[in-house]
């Protein structure tokens, strides 16, 4: 396996035998502090510092499961420009419903009975975007772990984008309750490996990793997933907004939306901030006055606000909720809507 995956330009490192965490270090690294980028085991052909030394060099990989055969085996998923999606189905306290979905208010109408783990959540958020279920993409890689989770692996298309990894429980940042995401920074332990507790099967007939979706790849951006050394300025892929109404309101609002939405190609310096409160408040005046509906048009700022400055949600939504008020106080009739 740890070859298969190789001649794919996925780097690979040895797992300790029986478990899921890397092969433990010498005992020089184990008892001295240094960069893993700096450590002189990897020219000696070590395995030190675990996916920091993940090769995809054929002699090496040899070299290591020679010496150990009952090695498992690890991907490193930032060098093999993968994104997966850890989904856990472990026994604990469902929290709070302002964590389920980082990012996203679920209505209190919202019936959250029978919802237990990171499934239910990945579902819940695919249903939000209107997107099939991940867990269910019979066009990718996924395996089954040994405690009933579910891996669902997919390549990053655009290696200039570097996605952060992250647990579901992170209160700073996550995409879904019990959804760990790996990527840069993190490591995914391959099929048919075995550990104490069981075996990585793969699932269906997919074994390859289809390119990340361009829905999965807008949701890791809102909710603060994309490393800051790739936030350079440039072009960034546009999602249409999804305005609910139509005619003159959209021909009004649709374009303040847009300049909100923009705002992603620089992190500073963009008006962020004053774009949005136009945007709110020109909503509000519209909903004041019956032209659309205030939920929905709160869902579409907060879209946008989340997808240009994902690190600031609370804010985002705080300057949303003002000045739509603010705006349905002054209800307003453009032309065409009078």
């Amino acid at each position: 396996m740890a070859r298969w995956l190789a001649g794919r330009q996925w780097p690979v490192h040895p797992l300790a035998p029986g478990r899921k965490t890397p092969a433990a270090n010498c005992e020089h690294c184990r008892v001295r502090s240094h960069e893993p980028s700096r450590c002189p085991c990897h020219a000696r052909g070590l395995w030190c510092h675990g996916f920091h030394s993940a090769t995809t060099k054929f002699d090496l990989i040899d070299a290591w499961w020679s010496r150990e055969p009952r090695a498992g085996v690890g991907v490193s998923c930032g060098p093999a420009n993968l994104v997966v999606l850890d989904v856990d189905a472990h026994a604990a306290q469902v929290p709070d419903r302002g964590r389920l979905l980082p990012g996203i208010q679920i209505p209190d109408q919202v019936d959250l009975a029978g919802l237990a783990s990171g499934f239910d959540t990945l579902a819940l958020l695919a249903a939000y975007r209107r997107q099939a279920n991940p867990a269910e993409d019979e066009t990718t890689l996924r395996v089954r772990t040994p405690s009933g989770g579910l891996h669902i692996w997919y390549v990053n298309s655009d290696p200039a984008v570097r996605y952060r990894s992250s647990a579901g429980s992170s209160p700073k940042t996550a995409l879904a309750w019990q959804v760990d995401v790996r990527a840069h920074g993190g490591y995914i332990v391959a099929p048919t490996t075995r550990t104490g507790a069981g075996v990585y099967i793969p699932l269906g007939a997919a074994r390859h990793a289809a390119p990340l979706p361009a829905w999965l790849a807008a949701e890791l951006t809102r909710t603060g997933h994309v490393k800051a050394e790739s936030a350079i300025p440039r072009p960034r892929p546009r999602i249409p907004a999804r305005l609910p109404w139509a005619g003159a309101s959209q021909a009004l609002l649709q374009p303040l939306i847009e300049t909100v939405r923009e705002c992603a190609v620089y992190t500073e310096g963009t008006g962020f901030t004053e774009k949005l409160n136009r945007a709110a408040y020109t909503a509000g005046g519209l909903a004041g006055a019956g032209h659309l509906n205030q939920a929905q048009a709160r869902q579409e700022l907060a879209e946008a606000a989340h997808y240009a400055r994902p690190q600031q949600t609370r804010r985002n939504e705080t300057i949303i909720d003002a000045a739509l008020s603010a705006g349905a106080r002054r209800p307003f009739h453009p032309k065409g809507l009078a």
